[in-house]
């Protein structure tokens, strides 16, 4: 049995850091482990220009830790008013990595998202030409679908016309949560990459629902049927390039999630590594968690592998994590698997 691995210093290709008192207690998590991360833009006002994105990830770099080595990839909020030429000028300078389509109303803080997909088609040819990557949550938001189809009906009606329109563009289908999303993913050539998170790898919904609704186990998309949830391991444990580690890692203050309509989120920036170790181990995949946190994103996003390395340790006892990270604006629950983890990150 494999007791000690060793890793290229991964990197998180779907992060969540908010802003102000959040960000300053949850950022610690994230850059104790990563090395990078692509930094979601959906604050409050959402991060929508150049300057916006070059404002926060000075504020992301104020908050490091002492000593802390981590570089913060930043997005751009798709709206209709987007500018072609800011998004071309902020990846240009190297400040931009990706552009984040949310339907309006799908997840928090989306309100400001995308209604017409005509109405972007400008942002997004210009994207096509300069090799930008599209960032897309793939859920659609009418009403009449129902929120366990919305994934699916959103690769169906919106996606795969959008790429057969613009076969040019570079898209990353984030967070996939159902066996739809990874046929596709698997079907869809060189320029389609596909995210999946910690959570999606072990929830499913009755994990939510059983015994009691479980708010920190609420996200979005919501976790499905558990013959999802199988194919999403099967597919992250597989090496294949095109599936790589976005964890969604979701702060929200207690007070947010347990109430009548909590906010969808799982926090999970402070035991991926282990949770991870874990699943692969469970899969027989440990040779290939290094393709999934260290590699595969990399290539897709056409930047250079990590040069440091972090190490992975089984011990005898489980580890312990704490169960909040407190901060100025209160808790934050860390992510519970259910199940003893004995995997410990150990440099």
């Amino acid at each position: 049995m494999t007791q000690e691995l060793t890793l290229i210093r991964p990197d998180d290709w779907h992060l969540h850091l908010r802003d102000g008192a959040v960000l300053h207690g949850v950022l610690p998590e994230t850059a104790r482990h990563f090395a990078r991360a692509i930094i979601m833009p959906n604050l409050v006002p959402p991060v929508v220009t150049g300057a916006d994105a070059a404002a926060y990830r000075d504020r992301i770099l104020a908050a490091l830790p002492e000593g802390a080595a981590f570089t913060p990839l930043m997005t751009l909020y798709l709206t209709e008013a987007t500018d072609p030429a800011d998004v071309a000028a902020a990846q240009a300078s190297g400040l931009v990595k990706a552009v984040k389509l949310y339907p309006a109303g799908a997840t928090t803080n989306s309100h400001g998202g995308v209604h017409d997909t005509d109405k972007v088609m400008p942002v997004l040819e210009k994207m096509a030409e300069i090799g930008l990557p599209l960032c897309v949550h793939g859920e659609v938001t009418t009403p009449e679908v129902d929120i366990f189809d919305r994934e699916a009906v959103f690769i169906d009606t919106v996606l795969d016309p959008l790429r057969r329109r613009l076969p040019g563009l570079r898209v990353v289908m984030e967070h996939i949560t159902t066996e739809q999303g990874v046929a596709y993913a698997r079907a869809g050539g060189p320029d389609l990459g596909a995210t999946i998170t910690t959570h999606h790898l072990i929830l499913n919904r009755n994990h939510i629902l059983v015994g009691g609704i479980k708010p920190h186990y609420y996200c979005l998309p919501v976790a499905k049927r558990e013959r999802h949830r199988l194919a999403l391991r099967e597919a992250a444990t597989s090496g294949e390039a095109r599936f790589f580690l976005g964890t969604d890692s979701a702060p929200h203050v207690d007070a947010l999630k347990e109430q009548a309509c909590g906010c969808a989120g799982c926090f999970t920036a402070t035991n991926t590594l282990p949770l991870l170790a874990h699943v692969f181990e469970q899969d027989g995949a440990l040779d290939r968690l290094e393709a999934f946190t260290s590699r595969n994103g990399p290539a897709f996003y056409r930047l250079p592998v990590n040069e440091a390395h972090l190490r992975l340790v089984k011990h005898q006892t489980p580890q312990a994590w704490p169960e909040k990270i407190f901060t100025e604006a209160g808790p934050v629950t860390v992510f519970n698997p259910g199940f003893p983890v004995f995997w410990h990150v150990e440099s």
